[in-house]
Order: C-alpha cells, then sequence, then structure tokens
C-alpha cells in the first residue's frame, strides 16, 4: 500500500492544530506536521492576495486519501484549500508499516 504526504494550509495554528488532531483522532492519518507559519501569494478572484498561513505534511495511506480530503473540507475555512497528494517513493520500512498501523480502525 502506498503512502501519501498531503499537503495543506490552515490560516491560524488554532485550526491547524484542531485538523490535525482531527485526522489522527479519525484514523485518517498517522501523523500530522504543524510547520511553522510562511507567506503566501497568490491570486484568488482576480486579485493577488498575501497570507500567513500554517502548512500542515499530512501522512497517510492511499486508501485514506480521500477521508483525509473530506475531513480537510469539513474544517476548513477556506472555500478552495489547497490540497496536494505526493506518493512517498521510499522510506523507512518500519516508519511505513506505522503509518499503515495507525490508520487501521481499532
Amino acid at each position: 500500500m502506498q503512502t501519501l504526504l498531503i499537503i495543506t494550509n490552515l490560516p491560524d495554528r488554532d485550526s491547524a492544530e484542531k485538523l490535525a488532531r482531527t485526522l489522527v483522532h479519525r484514523h485518517h492519518a498517522a501523523c500530522v506536521n504543524l510547520l511553522p507559519p510562511v507567506s503566501s501569494v497568490y491570486r484568488w478572484q482576480g486579485e493577488i492576495e498575501t497570507a500567513e498561513e500554517i502548512p500542515l505534511w499530512i501522512k497517510a495511506p492511499e486508501d485514506r486519501y480521500f477521508e483525509v480530503e473530506a475531513t480537510i473540507r469539513e474544517f476548513h475555512p477556506y472555500q478552495t484549500p489547497e490540497i496536494i497528494s505526493l506518493p512517498v517513493g521510499r522510506g523507512l520500512p518500519d516508519y511505513l508499516n506505522w503509518v499503515l498501523a495507525e490508520t487501521r480502525h481499532p
């Protein structure tokens, strides 16, 4: 089973922590890293915007992707949140097995 690194950004630390805890609590993700704030520059509805955001790196198996996406959409305040999924090509086998084990419902 392929492990994914799913990336999203939240507008503040509180919403980022709430989403991270929910993803792990629901067994949709094994681990979520909350990174330091970043400045994002993007075009939205014809205007160039700047925002400070909290990046999240979500580690989950590919069979949990749609649950992760649904949970991000449920908790994310943006109309169109960034949700990017990257396959993990290689990794420590013990870690990748842990990701699988932690995302199986008890």
